[in-house]
């Protein structure tokens, strides 16, 4: 099978196509004939070596796909059926024309989203589904605060917030990228490029503060948020673009009872994987076949342009999930 090879870490031109054995189904796994897959950063930081494979995962980059059923394990969940069509988190393969999941984390593809767009679905899915509603952090009514509005995360948390009740802004990197994020439910949304986005979300809630921010970016925004945040506040990190190292007084978490808290998603166990796909696939996928949630896909790319895919990421041009597609598959 074509797979996207990392011969050396580096920048995107080090992805090369390269030929490689099809994986085969474990235990409880499936086999995916795969039609698509999601780009993410954490790829990114894979390519560049910062960011190993689980142990026992696949090297191989793409943590999410769409596709086709193949082969099933002979302790894959009985629902499965070869030919099937299904969106899976993986912890690593997805960029490859076959790769293995677990049959835990699969999903159906919802009937109103093909085959290609249904990739864009599980790795935002799953990251926003897990750290906003699994306890949940978020309710109805609350004022939540989410970064990075135009990113896979943004839009569907945006899009999910909003749909459960939730009073949403947000901010993104352009007048562009703002408005988007206004189409899709937010209230409002700050260009952190030459707004205030603290003064701005001060200014929306009366200053009040905001009850749950979702934050990608950590650094000096860590500071702004523990004030921002109102009583009970909620601040929950899913990544550190702009740095894992913050000083704070522990005073004011305490005076004003916030829980700060994080998490990643790829390193979980199957049995909470498996848990939150059940959630989701009850609590989530009505939203999807509804219209009241949407894949938003900026861009597909053949898989010998993975490099070019990966340089648009990089450069944060994008609106919404990035997509390679297998060639060969007629989706």
């Amino acid at each position: 099978m074509r797979v996207i090879d990392i011969p050396e870490f580096g920048g995107p031109e080090v992805l090369t196509i390269a030929d490689a054995p099809a994986p085969r189904p474990g235990q409880d796994e499936v086999l995916i004939k795969v039609a698509a897959a999601g780009i993410n950063r954490a790829d990114l930081l894979q390519r560049q070596g910062h960011y190993p494979a689980p142990p026992g995962a696949s090297p191989i980059l793409g943590m999410e796909v769409s596709g086709h059923i193949a082969q099933l394990g002979p302790e894959a969940e009985p629902r499965w059926k070869v030919g099937e069509p299904v969106c899976a988190l993986i912890p690593g393969g997805g960029y490859a024309e076959y790769c293995v999941a677990n049959a835990g984390s699969c999903l159906p593809v919802p009937k109103n989203v093909s085959l290609v767009d249904a990739a864009a679905l599980p790795e935002a899915v799953f990251t926003v589904w897990a750290n906003l509603f699994a306890l949940p952090y978020l309710r109805s009514g609350e004022r939540f605060l989410v970064h990075g509005g135009t990113s896979g995360i943004g839009t569907t948390a945006i899009q999910m917030a909003t749909a459960l009740g939730a009073r949403v802004i947000t901010t993104a990197g352009s007048k562009e990228k703002c408005d988007f994020c206004l189409s899709l439910g937010a209230e409002r949304a700050f260009n952190y490029r030459d707004e205030d986005w603290f003064e701005g979300a001060l200014e929306w809630s009366e200053k009040a503060g905001v009850d749950v921010i979702l934050d990608m970016v950590g650094g000096d925004y860590f500071p702004k948020h523990l004030k921002l945040l109102a009583q009970k506040g909620r601040l929950i990190h899913i990544a550190t673009t702009g740095g894992s190292q913050v000083e704070t007084d522990l005073r004011l978490i305490m005076m004003k009872r916030l829980v700060v808290t994080g998490s990643t998603l790829r390193r979980r166990s199957v049995a909470e994987k498996t848990e939150l796909r059940d959630q989701i696939e009850r609590h989530v996928w009505p939203l999807i076949e509804t219209g009241k949630l949407r894949p938003i896909v900026d861009r597909v790319f053949p898989l010998g342009e993975a490099a070019e895919a990966h340089r648009r990421m990089q450069a944060s041009t994008h609106i919404g999930k990035l997509l390679l597609r297998l060639e060969f598959d007629n989706a």
